[in-house]
């Protein structure tokens, strides 16, 4: 057996355990929770080691950030993990059940997926939110980090995994991939006979690449191309404030707005005033043909102003980088964002309750933001704790992967003898 098939091997064993573990789980996650916070500094130095190398390697500003950790985003981690403990346990709820004519009660109900793999870049804080939810969930996870976070993963893995252990689990609950060679995303996305999911977690080459050549059945997460639409009737001054945020407050993250479409009725007005605080910001601006006539003639002083090309409209920039387009109406924004988007947030800006409507409806998006920043996309936020991530496909998942999501579903018959005829 090659050392992910032992894994395999050893998440299905750990796998059979959680499946009944009931309030352990919880007890696990508090003891995982006082654990990272405990054991920080160990954590903190291994990934000041990943942030060393990465800079040597010339990792981006906004990598960089994916990539750090802080007292704060360790505790923040905890929190998470606590957060997941007190849900609901996602396992054993009744869906629905009735009784056929013949007397047979039917129930569905909900049962944990068993192995999950998950495959990520360089986030840290993926390692312990993707452990709570699938242990919560009662399924076995591997973890398979990238290189440039190795140790800083590792080192919480091993928080981990110890903090569940001590709480009477399987030390295999949580397991992480030690080879960050592309050979072993190739193996884990074709073991079939160990993993019963697959869940990717990064950039848009990774989602497609897991996606496009995965055996098992895979949970698109999604890269985020997201969109704020300022209607003719918005607030003006909200919309600032929304956008500001949308776009500076973590631009390196996939709910970060990365186009801003502006109502003709409104741009001559809004424009100027949001370019001039997006400058402030440090944010470059890609207009297209009419908001850069309008923003080109309002001489903001540090404004970095240039002229979109077509990809711009298909691109996540993670970075103080934003496409602006000037619509004719609603429609058109519609019609621009159905076309161009990710599928993972859009939001619109706008006081009229028919034009609210009408997006909401008509916008084919995981998650529609209303007066709202897109950065609120978030299970955390949504009051689920940790997530896995975005979902932007259509199956079971879709929208932030709480733990509801990170179960599947089994059918019981109780009967009294019934046979079929």
């Amino acid at each position: 057996m090659t050392e992910l098939q032992k894994m395999g091997a050893a998440a299905q064993k750990a796998a059979a355990v959680l499946r009944t573990a009931g309030e352990k789980k919880r007890t696990a996650l508090n003891a995982a929770a006082a654990a990272l916070r405990a054991r920080q500094a160990e954590i903190l130095a291994a990934n000041e080691e990943d942030l060393k190398a990465a800079k040597e390697n010339g990792m981006s500003e906004a990598m960089l950030d994916r990539l750090a950790l802080t007292p704060a985003r360790i505790e923040g981690m905890a929190k998470g993990v606590e957060d997941v403990s007190v849900q609901r346990d996602p396992v054993g709820r009744i869906l629905s059940g009735e009784t056929n004519p013949k007397g047979l009660k039917v129930e569905k109900i909900t049962v944990p997926m068993g192995v999950i793999g998950i495959i990520y870049e360089a986030r840290p804080n993926v390692t312990s939110d993707a452990a709570a939810l699938c242990l919560m969930a009662g399924s076995a996870v591997i973890l398979r980090g990238g290189k440039e976070a190795f140790r800083s993963n590792n080192a919480i893995a091993e928080v981990l995994r110890d903090a569940i252990e001590s709480a009477d689990l399987p030390r295999d609950s949580v397991q992480l991939v030690q080879d960050t060679s592309r050979a072993s995303s190739v193996e884990l996305m074709g073991m079939t006979e160990y993993l019963d999911l697959l869940i990717p977690r990064g950039g848009a080459g990774l989602i497609r690449a897991v996606v496009e050549n995965a055996k098992v059945p895979v949970i698109e997460t999604g890269v985020g191309n997201c969109h704020v639409y300022v209607d003719a009737s918005a607030d003006l001054d909200m919309a600032q404030r929304i956008l500001v945020n949308a776009k500076c407050q973590r631009p390196s993250v996939c709910n970060a707005a990365e186009k801003l479409l502006v109502h003709k009725d409104v741009a001559a007005e809004f424009l100027p005033q949001i370019a001039a605080a997006l400058a402030e910001a440090n944010v470059v601006l890609q207009a297209d043909t009419t908001s850069y006539g309008i923003i080109s003639g309002a001489a903001i002083e540090g404004l970095d102003l240039n002229h979109a090309a077509e990809e711009d409209w298909d691109t996540e920039y993670l970075a103080l980088k934003m496409g602006i387009k000037v619509v004719s109406d609603l429609d058109a924004a519609i019609d621009h964002i159905n076309t161009h988007s990710t599928g993972h947030t859009e939001s619109i800006i706008a006081e009229d309750y028919a034009a609210i409507e009408e997006f909401t409806k008509r916008i084919d998006s995981a998650v529609v933001m209303v007066n709202a920043s897109t950065r609120f996309t978030d299970g955390g936020v949504f009051g689920f704790g940790a997530e896995l991530g975005i979902s932007t496909q259509k199956m079971h998942a879709r929208g932030p992967m709480g733990l509801r999501e990170m179960t599947t579903t089994k059918w019981i018959g109780y009967g009294t003898g019934q046979v079929r005829a």
